[in-house]
C-alpha cells in the first residue's frame, strides 16, 4: 500500500498533533529495533513500546498479545524490503499504528493496522490472517488492500476506494486505517517526484480529507490539509508559516491574557475547568487571513474550555457571556444540535478592549476526544452489549446517512470515471440537513439539495413518476431547494411511463438523484436528447382556443331554466363566474333588455352592487344541462392534457372550448368551457379531473368580466 513513501522532507505544523506525533516516534529508532528482527516467545518487541504506552493510555486493561503477534508476522514477512527513503519497511506500518493509537483506537484495529499491508506486499494470504487473528482483522485487512494494476489498469485506483468504501459501510475501521496510513505517507512523500507528489496530494485533497471531516477525525484531517496545502501552494504555504513564525516571537499574548481572565471567571464561579489555548494549524490561519485581511494576535489560536458535565458546559457559558463582552453572533450550539460527523461543542467568542475578538470552544473531555479521533474514539462499535439482542446482527452506530447515501448511488455508478468524478463531488458537500417526510420519516440531504434530490432519496428510481412537491404544506416545484428541517410531501403520479426530464439535472445536486436521471436519459436517447420530456419545459402539444371552439363565447350563451321576475327577458349566463344549480344567483339588467345572471359571490356582484345598479330577482326552475367554465391547474407531464379529457368524456362532459396556457415553473393551466346534461354531475366532474394524475386543483373559473 505504502512501498513509494520516502523520507519526511514536506513541513508539517508548528504544533498540534503532528508536533506530538513526531515528538513520539523516531523512525530511525524503529529501523534499528525491526532490523534486530523479532524477539523471544511472550515478550514485548522494543520496536512496539511506544504503540503499548499510547495503547494503554487509552485501554489500561487491553490484551496486548495480539499486538505482540501481528509485529511478530509483520516484521517477518516485510522483511528484507526497504522503502525509498532506506529505512526498512515495517517502520511504516509501526507509524501507522502509533498514529491510531494516540487517537485511541482498541486493539482489532491496531493489529489489523500492524498487518495492512501485509496481503499486498508479502506472500501472507486473507486466509492466514483470518485463520491467525479472527474474522474482523481479516475484513479489515482486506478492506485498506489495494486491487492489482495488472488486473484493473488505469480504474485500479478508483475501484480500489470503491471497494474500500463499500468495506467501510460495515465497518468505519477500515477508513480509519486508511486515513491514518495517508496521513504517514503524505509526510514522507518529500523525495518522490514533484509530479508523483502534487498527483497523490490532489487526491488526498478531494478524496481523503473530506471522509476524515465526515467521519470527525479532526487531528488527522487538519494534519492532511498542512501537508496538501504545502505541496500544492508552496508560496501560500510559506508566508503563512512567516506569519505565525512573526506572531511567536511578540512578547504579548492576547490568547493568554483572556485565558487567564477565564481561568479567574471561572474559578470564582466554583466551575471545574481547564482553559487552553489551541493555535491554529497552517490551512485554518490562512484562510482567516484571507478572510480577515491583517492579522493580530487573536486570530492565531482559539481557547479551548474543558468541562466534565454537559451541564458544566452551559455553566461556563453563561460566566463568560456575563462576565466578559460575549460578541453574540458568533454563538452556536453544536451540543444541542451535534454536526454529521458527531462533534459537539459550544462555540462563542468575547471581546477584547482593543477590540481584538477570541473564539472560544467549550466541551466536556469526552466532547473532546470525539471531535479529535472522530469514529476512532468510538472504540470497537460492534462490542456486543447487554442491551442488543443475540442474534448474530451488528447494528453500527457509526454508520452515517452520507455514507449511507453514498453506498446506495455508488452501485449504480456504470463506470470508475462516473464513480470518480461523483465522489469528489459528493465529497466536497461537507453540510448536511435534515428534512422530515410527511409520512414521518427523515431524509438526510447535503446542504443545497433540492425536491428532485429528496425525491431520488426517497424512492430510488421510482423517483422518475414524481409530478410535484408540497414544502412545508405549500405546492412548490421540484426545483425548490430545501432548508434544514422543512418537511417534504412528494407528490407521485400513477402513469407507468412517467419519465424524467433532462432538466432535472440543473436541480439535482446529489449522486443518487443525477446518476439516475443520467441513466435513464441514456437509455432513452431520442426522448432525453430531442427534449420531449417537459416535465419542466413544454408540454404535450398544446390545444388553443380556437382549435377546439364550438360555440364561441360563453358569455353570450341562452340560460337553461332560469327563471327571471321580468317578463319576456333575454337572460344571459355570466361568462366570468359560470353559475350552474344550486349556485345561489342574482340578476343585473344590461343593454337591451337582457339579464346577466351571476353566482351571488361573484366579485362582479359587489362591485355592481357599490355602483348602485338594482338587482333582478332570479332564480332556478330546475336541474337540467348546462354549460359551466373550469380552470384545471396543474404540473406538467406528457399526456396530461389527453388523460383530462379523457376523464370529461368519461363523466359525460361535452368540451366546447379549452385554452392551455404555456407552462411556467413546472406547472400549466388548462381552461375548459363544457356542456354538462345535468348540472348534478358537476361535483363528479371536478374530482374526475382533481383525480389525474399531475392535477392538483380543479374550480370554477373567477375571470374578471368588463361590462356585464
Amino acid at each position: 500500500m505504502s512501498a513509494e513513501a520516502t523520507n519526511p522532507a514536506t513541513p508539517g505544523p508548528v504544533t498540534g498533533p503532528a508536533a506530538r506525533w513526531r515528538a513520539r516516534i523516531d523512525l530511525r529508532r524503529l529501523g534499528r529495533a525491526a532490523l534486530l528482527g523479532p524477539t523471544a516467545r511472550d515478550r514485548l518487541p522494543d520496536a512496539i513500546s511506544h504503540v503499548v504506552e499510547a495503547h494503554r493510555a487509552h485501554h489500561p486493561d487491553a490484551d496486548l498479545e495480539p499486538l505482540r503477534r501481528a509485529y511478530v508476522l509483520a516484521e517477518s514477512s516485510h522483511r528484507g524490503q526497504m522503502r525509498k527513503s532506506g529505512e526498512p519497511y515495517i517502520t511504516h506500518p509501526l507509524a501507522v499504528t502509533l498514529i491510531l493509537a494516540e487517537l485511541g483506537a482498541e486493539t482489532t484495529t491496531l493489529t489489523a493496522s500492524l498487518l495492512h499491508d501485509t496481503v499486498e506486499d508479502t506472500e501472507v494470504t486473507l486466509d492466514q490472517v483470518g485463520e491467525q487473528f479472527g474474522a474482523e482483522v481479516r475484513y479489515l485487512v482486506d478492506g485498506v488492500t489495494k486491487l492489482e494494476k495488472v488486473d484493473y489498469g488505469a480504474a485500479a485506483e478508483p475501484e480500489t476506494f470503491r471497494k474500500m468504501l463499500v468495506a467501510t459501510g460495515n465497518d468505519v475501521r477500515v477508513m480509519s486505517i486508511k486515513l491514518a496510513d495517508r496521513l504517514h505517507n503524505m509526510r514522507t512523500l518529500g523525495v518522490m517526484r514533484p509530479e508523483k507528489q502534487e498527483r497523490i496530494a490532489k487526491v488526498t485533497r478531494d478524496v481523503l480529507i473530506p471522509l476524515a471531516e465526515r467521519l470527525g477525525v479532526q487531528a488527522l484531517k487538519t494534519e492532511l490539509e498542512d501537508l496538501v496545502f504545502a505541496i500544492l501552494h508552496p508560496e501560500e504555504y510559506e508566508h503563512t508559516r512567516e506569519l505565525i513564525v512573526e506572531n511567536a516571537s511578540r512578547a504579548d499574548d492576547p490568547l493568554a491574557e483572556v485565558a487567564d481572565e477565564m481561568r479567574t471567571v471561572l474559578r470564582d464561579a466554583d466551575i471545574q475547568a481547564e482553559v487552553l489555548i489551541r493555535p491554529r494549524h497552517f490551512v485554518s490561519v490562512h484562510r482567516v487571513a484571507r478572510k480577515r485581511g491583517r492579522l493580530r494576535g487573536a486570530d492565531f489560536g482559539r481557547l479551548l474550555v474543558l468541562v466534565a458535565e454537559d451541564a458544566d458546559c452551559y455553566g461556563v457559558l453563561g460566566e463568560l457571556h456575563t462576565c466578559m463582552t460575549p460578541v453574540v453572533s458568533e454563538f452556536k450550539d453544536f451540543i444541542a444540535v451535534p454536526k454529521f460527523n458527531l462533534y459537539q461543542s459550544l462555540h462563542t467568542a468575547v471581546a477584547r478592549p482593543d477590540g481584538q475578538v477570541v473564539e472560544v470552544l467549550i466541551r466536556t473531555h469526552q466532547m473532546h476526544k470525539v471531535a479529535e479521533a472522530g469514529v476512532v474514539a468510538l472504540g470497537n462499535p460492534y462490542a456486543p452489549s447487554s442491551d442488543e439482542p443475540a442474534d448474530g446482527e451488528r447494528a453500527d452506530p457509526t454508520r452515517p446517512g452520507w455514507l449511507s447515501r453514498l453506498l446506495d448511488w455508488q452501485q449504480a455508478a456504470p463506470d470508475p470515471d462516473t464513480f470518480w468524478s461523483t465522489l469528489r463531488e459528493d465529497l466536497a458537500q461537507n453540510r448536511e440537513i435534515t428534512v422530515f417526510r410527511a409520512d414521518g420519516g427523515t431524509l438526510g440531504l447535503p446542504e443545497g439539495a433540492s425536491c428532485v434530490d429528496a425525491a431520488y432519496a426517497q424512492y430510488g428510481e421510482d423517483a422518475h413518476a414524481c409530478i410535484g412537491a408540497r414544502v412545508n404544506g405549500r405546492l412548490a416545484t421540484l426545483s425548490t431547494v430545501l432548508k434544514d428541517g422543512d418537511t417534504v410531501e412528494l407528490l407521485m403520479g400513477q402513469d407507468p411511463a412517467s419519465e424524467p426530464s433532462r432538466e432535472w439535472l440543473e436541480h439535482a445536486h446529489t449522486p443518487a438523484a443525477r446518476i439516475a436521471i443520467q441513466r435513464w436519459l441514456a437509455a432513452h436517447p431520442a426522448t432525453g436528447e430531442e427534449g420531449e420530456r417537459p416535465a419542466e419545459s413544454a408540454p404535450a402539444p398544446r390545444p388553443t382556443t380556437e382549435a377546439l371552439s364550438t360555440e364561441g363565447s360563453s358569455t353570450a350563451r341562452p340560460a337553461a331554466n332560469v327563471v327571471v321576475d321580468q317578463p319576456d327577458a333575454t337572460v344571459r349566463l355570466a361568462g366570468c363566474c359560470t353559475p350552474v344549480p344550486p349556485d345561489e344567483i342574482t340578476g343585473f339588467a344590461v343593454r337591451g333588455g337582457a339579464v346577466t345572471v351571476h353566482r351571488v359571490l361573484c366579485t362582479a356582484v359587489a362591485r355592481m352592487k357599490s355602483t348602485g345598479r338594482p338587482e333582478i330577482a332570479v332564480h332556478w326552475g330546475g336541474t337540467s344541462e348546462c354549460r359551466v367554465t373550469l380552470v384545471a391547474e396543474s404540473f406538467v407531464r406528457p399526456h396530461l392534457l389527453a388523460d383530462l379529457t379523457e376523464a370529461m368524456a368519461t363523466e359525460g362532459a361535452e368540451i366546447v372550448s379549452a385554452t392551455v396556457e404555456p407552462p411556467a415553473q413546472q406547472r400549466v393551466r388548462h381552461t375548459y368551457t363544457v356542456q354538462l346534461p345535468d348540472a348534478a354531475d358537476l361535483p363528479a366532474l371536478m374530482r374526475a379531473m382533481r383525480n389525474v394524475a399531475g392535477v392538483y386543483d380543479v374550480s370554477r373559473t373567477q375571470t374578471q368580466p368588463g361590462m356585464s
